[in-house]
């Protein structure tokens, strides 16, 4: 198993611990795990999530009316080159 997927199944388990639903997913440079966030999260939990996402290499909160409130973590599967580093642009 890659490096990248038990490091975003180790986040998955933690977010699990926590209460969420996960999904973790292959991609061909990275894996990401997704989450739903209900509502009635508690703050505890909240800094629970934060400091479980800084554990990959990019994360963030997507949050819509329509949909809620989702977070998610990617985690490369080989360390950026100089020219491959990416910033906030490259986010999703």
């Amino acid at each position: 198993m890659p490096a990248s997927r038990v490091s975003a199944e180790a986040i998955a388990a933690r977010l699990s611990a926590v209460g969420l639903t996960t999904r973790v997913e292959e991609h061909n440079r990275c894996t990401s795990v997704e989450a739903e966030v209900p509502q009635s999260l508690s703050t505890e939990s909240w800094r629970e999530v934060l400091e479980v996402l800084t554990e990959a290499d990019r994360f963030g909160l997507h949050a819509t009316r329509l949909n809620g409130r989702t977070v998610w973590a990617v985690v490369r599967k080989a360390a950026p080159t100089t020219g491959d580093v990416g910033g906030p642009s490259h986010q999703r």
